[in-house]
Formats: C-alpha cells, sequence, structure tokens
C-alpha cells in the first residue's frame, strides 16, 4: 500500500503514462481499452492537481498564474451563466483545463526536477511506436490488405474503424489519416530533438538505422495521408527554426540593411519550400498510388484462391477494385471547415462576453440555429482551436487566454533570441518552433484546450518542457514580489 501511494504521487509517472495512453486512444487495436484507461488516469490526474497544490504551491509558483487563474475563472461563469443539460461536459473540460495548466504547463513549478530524462523516455518511445505503426501500415498497403471493422459493443458504442486506408486516404493502424499526420510530425519532432547533444548525454543516442527508418516511415506517412493541417504543421515549423537559425547567429545588435536582407532570405526560401513541397506531394503521391495498384495487382494474381495461377489456365474475370490516389475524396479545400467557423461565430454571438461554455455549443447549435454542429464524430467542435476558446469563454475569457500565450511566447522569444549561438546544438529552439507552429495548426483541427486526446496534451506537454527551460536559466526572476510583499510574485504576470 505505501509503495502504492508513492507511486500515485509520481507526477512525472502521470505525464509519460498519460501522453502513451492518449497515443495508444489513436491506435485502433488498443483503441478501447486504452480509453478505458484514460478515464482512470484522469481521476489521478485530478488528485495530483490538488496535492501538488498543497505540495508544491503550484500556483503561486507558476509562471504567469495569474492570467490561468482569470482565464479558468471566466470557464466557471460561463457555464453558471449559459446552465444547461451539457453542463457536466463542459465541467469535464474544466477539470481537464486543471490538468493541462496545473501537471503538464505546471511541470516548472516541481522543485529539483530534471525534465530532461522525462523528455528522453517520451521522446523515445513516441518515435519506436508510431515508426512500427507506420511501417506495418505501409507494409499492409503495399499488399493490398484493407478493411473496415464494425464496431458494435452491447449498442452501447458504434463506429467504424478504417485499416490501412480511410476514404481515399493512408491511416494505417491509426484510426484516420488527420490523426496519422500528426502522430508522424511529432515522431519526427521528437527524432529533431533526440539528435541535440543535450539530450542525448542524458537518454542516449538512438542507432542510425533508427533514424532512417523514422524518416523515411513517417515522411511517406505525412505525404500519404494528405493531411493539409499537418503539412501546415510541418512547414510552419521549418520556417520557425531556419528564422531563428537566421537571427542568431551572432549576438551583436543587426544593422537595419543586415535584417532586412535575412528577412527577405527567409522569405524567399519559405516561398519556395512551400511550393515545392506541394508539387512533390502531388508527384509523390501519384507515383506511389501506381505502385500500390501494381503490388496489390500481383499479390491477387500470386494468392488467389490460395494457389499459385497456372500460367495456363484462364483467370476468372474479377470486379476491378478501386485504385487509391491518397487524395481527399472532398475537393473543397477547407473540407467544410468555412461552414462550421462561420456557425460558430454564430453561436459565439448568442454569449460574446462570457461564452457559451463547451459543452453547449452543438447543443446551442440545434436550438437556436441550423444545427451545422452535430452530434458525429466529425463535427463535435469548430475544428479550430482558438476559436473554440473564442466561442466556449467569450471574448473575455479569449483576451485573457491571449494574454497568457502573448507573455508566454514573448518570454520565450526574448530568451531564445538574446542568448544567440548559445542554443544552436540544444532543443530549446526546437520546442519554441513546435509550439509556434502548432498555433498556426490549432486554426485547422481541433485542438489546444478542448480536447482530451494526444492532439491537445502534447502540446501543454512541450510548453512545460519549455516554462521549465526558462526558469532553470532564470532563477533570479522568480524570488522578486509584487507589491513589496510575499504573497504574489512577479512571476504570476
Amino acid at each position: 500500500m505505501v509503495k502504492l501511494k508513492e507511486i500515485l504521487k509520481d507526477t512525472s509517472l502521470f505525464r509519460k503514462s498519460y501522453i502513451l495512453t492518449m497515443l495508444g486512444c489513436r491506435i485502433i487495436f488498443v483503441l478501447f481499452p486504452a480509453y478505458v484507461v484514460t478515464v482512470l488516469m484522469f481521476v489521478w490526474g485530478l488528485g495530483l492537481v490538488f496535492y501538488n497544490s498543497r505540495r508544491y504551491k503550484t500556483f503561486y509558483k507558476m509562471r504567469f498564474g495569474l492570467w490561468v487563474a482569470a482565464f479558468l475563472g471566466v470557464m466557471l461563469v460561463s457555464m453558471l451563466i449559459c446552465f444547461s443539460i451539457t453542463l457536466p461536459v463542459s465541467f469535464m473540460y474544466f477539470l481537464h483545463a486543471l490538468i493541462c495548466f496545473f501537471i503538464f504547463y505546471g511541470v516548472h513549478t516541481e522543485p529539483d526536477f530534471n525534465f530532461m530524462e522525462e523528455l528522453g523516455f517520451i521522446a523515445k518511445a513516441i518515435v519506436y511506436i508510431v515508426t512500427i505503426g507506420n511501417l506495418a501500415g505501409l507494409v499492409c498497403l503495399l499488399f493490398g490488405i484493407r478493411h473496415i471493422f464494425d464496431i458494435n459493443l452491447f449498442g452501447l458504442l458504434q463506429a467504424e474503424l478504417p485499416f490501412t486506408v480511410f476514404e481515399n486516404r493512408f491511416t494505417g493502424f491509426f484510426i484516420n489519416p488527420n490523426q496519422l499526420g500528426f502522430l508522424s510530425a511529432t515522431a519526427l519532432f521528437c527524432l529533431h530533438m533526440l539528435s541535440k547533444q543535450r539530450l542525448r548525454d542524458v537518454c542516449g543516442k538512438i542507432h542510425n538505422a533508427w533514424v532512417v527508418l523514422c524518416v523515411i516511415t513517417n515522411l511517406f506517412a505525412i505525404l500519404l495521408s494528405d493531411s493539409n493541417a499537418t503539412f501546415v504543421l510541418v512547414l510552419a515549423y521549418l520556417i520557425v527554426y531556419l528564422t531563428y537559425n537566421f537571427f542568431s547567429e551572432e549576438k551583436r545588435r543587426l544593422t537595419a540593411l543586415g535584417a532586412l536582407l535575412r528577412a527577405g532570405s527567409v522569405i524567399v526560401i519559405s516561398v519556395v519550400l512551400v511550393f515545392s513541397s506541394l508539387m512533390f506531394r502531388t508527384i509523390f503521391n501519384t507515383g506511389f498510388a501506381a505502385v500500390t495498384a501494381q503490388t496489390s495487382s500481383m499479390v491477387d494474381l500470386i494468392f488467389q484462391d490460395g494457389n499459385i495461377i497456372d500460367e495456363f489456365g484462364e483467370v476468372p474475370p474479377e470486379e476491378e477494385e478501386e485504385l487509391i490516389t491518397f487524395e481527399h475524396e472532398n475537393k473543397n479545400l477547407d473540407s467544410g471547415r468555412i461552414k462550421l467557423w462561420t456557425e460558430g461565430i454564430e453561436v459565439f454571438k448568442l454569449s460574446p462576453v462570457t461564452g457559451v461554455g463547451y459543452g453547449n455549443i452543438v447543443y446551442y447549435s440545434q436550438i437556436y440555429l441550423n444545427g451545422a454542429f452535430k452530434y458525429d464524430l466529425h463535427h463535435n467542435d469548430a475544428h479550430n482551436g482558438l476559436l473554440t476558446i473564442l466561442i466556449s469563454t467569450g471574448a473575455l475569457g479569449f483576451l485573457l487566454f491571449c494574454v497568457f500565450g502573448f507573455r508566454f511566447t514573448k518570454h520565450c522569444a526574448q530568451h531564445l533570441f538574446l542568448k544567440g549561438k548559445e542554443y544552436k546544438e540544444d532543443l530549446f529552439p526546437c520546442m519554441f518552433s513546435f509550439l509556434t507552429a502548432y498555433i498556426v495548426y490549432s486554426f485547422f483541427e481541433i485542438t489546444i484546450l478542448y480536447t482530451v486526446s494526444y492532439t491537445g496534451m502534447f502540446f501543454w506537454l512541450i510548453m512545460g518542457y519549455a516554462s521549465t527551460y526558462i526558469v532553470q536559466k532564470e532563477q533570479m526572476l522568480g524570488e522578486r514580489v509584487l507589491f513589496r510583499t510575499k504573497t504574489l510574485k512577479r512571476t504570476l504576470l
């Protein structure tokens, strides 16, 4: 019993277990048991929120904690003002926000915590799991193995789980192409961090064969998933990291002409990168579609009726399978998002100051509007993380969240660019680039706060590590206080 209590008090173990359980919820063959474990871990996380608040004084040590507290207050107010039958849903996401802010982002409040070991463990696990899943998925795809699993658990849960292909796009062993794309992108991001010397010194080096395998399989997966949002995430990451490298070459002050030339170079390279990547994706998908068609045909010929076909026999005519092109079946570039965003603004107008509460978005859409937000797996959110926060907490909550985000981003950027070459071979630029790219990505997917998923929790995990990085470098700032008291520290603002 004593050992169990010590395990339950281990916040680092919770973060590692929770993020990997979230990943498991995206793998079709472990999806349902992972969801069951998630419920238990959610309760564990809530216990740690309150336990750590007493043990570490989490709120008082948290960077920009006053803005966090004010935002959480608006979340509660929006639930009470727009009281409805969906209150339990809104309250659940309020509790989820506590875990995001106090356990993941608040990792920097834990004293003497070496986050590098935790980061190394999680990064390696993601690289191995996602790479193996994508490799197995690609092999099955080349052998023409495709199936739709119809799930019906006693009539309580019904779903269709695609295996390798979903709506003409590669999905492999994961639940849909967009999730596959994000998982593959984070695997490459983790690999990039693991290539940095400081992290290698802590958790060891990944074998070169795994590096090559990870790069190839995950790039293939991103291209074949045809996930535009993931493509935006990857390109934004490369552009931000490129910008850092251009402007951190030297510590001395840049001249106006030098800054202009570097900015122009970044813009030109970024434009070339975007257009060349789009062209390459089209060419690659077309070529891979032809390869897949050929390999599937060969497998069908070899294993037809369980026997090798006699070269002198006649092959009975069969219905030709539909060719997979790895392109969206929905030819609209926005994939229906503009309709959701438009109605999202209409829902926002119902309570523009404090919002309607997350649980009421679909409910109010059905009652007061034409119901673009439907009760299904594809339309339960605005597919825009920032817009969802605006609708849920209104202009007041959105402003407070933006102030928190701006203060954090400004602090990270100052800390990063003022150090010049100091971080050149470190992983802080990687984390800053990912967080910046993620904000761009959040305009197109269910992200940031109102999602109990790997997509959302990975963001808060990296944000917590970035804040810990800064705190370890700037301990003096945490000793200053507001109003000449010992109650509130300057870091809260």
